[in-house]
């Protein structure tokens, strides 16, 4: 599957086909059930039958049809089982009877079934809707461009049926320049979204109000504090955050990231050339201040302009290939030359996909930032 901006999947072009091609033949197959059953009975002796044929048409129909192309297809199966009873003259005898009795019966309770998955459907649509828009409450999608910054974000589930999980960004814009937030929950689950929401809550809050990264970082680890008291059991002890902190100044082409236990940032520069974020000084994740005296703090490195700003969680670096090997982030992204910060994450969502053979083990979360201006 394809990854989408704002955290929506679509099939690749050929995967698509392929899907296509097998809706289109599942959706015929009871025509063609019907057809072999005519042509097997009417063409072998009597002591044969073609019931499994007759019987599996409108149970094929049912999860697949409408109500109506359900009823539709049970009575031209019981239409055909009787013309060729007639046309065999065998109607009275007792074998026939036996098979039209149950074609009948599995065309009715195909005709249930038909209700059952109908209204599953229903309910399953409603729950999306709701994942959805908990998604776009959750993780709005940021603005294309604050200043001088374009931007683009985008979030894969490592379940198909999954929206969100505890993979986080956000953007906030502030008198201190645009600062970004990327994070991973430790967790899965609704405990995760929960956390998540008190993480980006705390940041947009923060963000505005804080003076440096230090101090944001320090609101965040004081709300996950809060958040951990109201909880029972391992989390009340054990729930931690990794996080990279960015701040980007409006005027100067700088980039302070601050570092809390998660996969360095990658700075592309406009040629192509790329270097890794790693900070100076290693600090514990979001949650875990108690542990250790290492706050961290920020470094600060050029951003110049036509430079992209990667922020991204462990989905994309811990993807591992058929050999299972690590995605190499460092190895995969030198010498990319990408316009936008959206066709730089299409491409790294194309790769990694390519690498894991499309399967992903864990959620990813993508954000990227470009300095647009005169390159020097």
């Amino acid at each position: 599957m394809g990854l989408g901006f704002g955290g929506e999947t679509v099939p690749r072009p050929e995967e698509g086909r392929r899907i296509s091609l097998a809706r289109a033949f599942v959706r015929i197959l009871p025509v063609l059930l019907i057809t072999a059953g005519a042509l097997y009975d009417y063409g072998t002796p009597s002591d044969f039958t073609a019931a499994p044929f007759f019987t599996a048409a409108p149970l094929v129909a049912a999860p697949l049809y409408s109500r109506r192309g359900t009823v539709l297809t049970g009575l031209a199966t019981v239409a055909v089982v009787l013309a060729l009873h007639v046309a065999l003259g065998i109607v009275g005898d007792t074998d026939a009877v036996t098979e039209l009795a149950t074609v009948a019966t599995v065309a009715v309770l195909a005709v249930l079934i038909n209700a059952l998955v109908r209204r599953h459907s229903e309910q399953l649509a409603s729950a999306r809707e709701i994942a959805e828009a908990a998604q776009r409450a959750v993780l709005p999608e940021p603005a294309e461009r604050i200043g001088a910054f374009r931007i683009a974000a985008c979030y894969e589930a490592a379940r198909a049926d999954a929206f969100i999980g505890g993979d986080l960004y956000a953007v906030q814009d502030s008198p201190y320049g645009v600062r970004l937030i990327v994070g991973d929950v430790r967790g899965k689950g609704m405990g995760a979204v929960a956390a998540v929401a008190v993480v980006i809550g705390a940041f947009r809050e923060a963000a505005e109000q804080e003076a440096d990264l230090e101090a944001l970082a320090q609101r965040l680890e004081r709300a996950l504090a809060r958040e951990g008291a109201r909880r029972d059991g391992l989390d009340a002890f054990e729930g931690f955050t990794t996080a990279v902190l960015a701040e980007l100044p409006h005027g100067d082409g700088v980039a302070r990231v601050l570092n809390r236990g998660h996969p360095p940032p990658v700075l592309l520069h406009a040629d192509g050339t790329l270097r890794m974020l790693l900070p100076a000084e290693h600090a514990l994740p979001l949650g875990m201040g108690e542990l250790g005296p290492w706050p961290g703090r920020a470094d600060e490195a050029a951003f110049p302009a036509g430079a992209t700003l990667l922020l991204y969680t462990d989905g994309l670096s811990e993807s591992r290939d058929r050999h299972g090997r690590f995605y190499d982030v460092e190895a995969r992204l030198a010498g990319r030359v990408v316009d936008t910060p959206a066709a730089l994450l299409a491409e790294v969502a194309e790769d990694v996909r390519r690498h894991s053979g499309g399967g992903m083990a864990d959620d990813m979360a993508l954000l990227a930032v470009r300095r647009e201006g005169h390159r020097v």
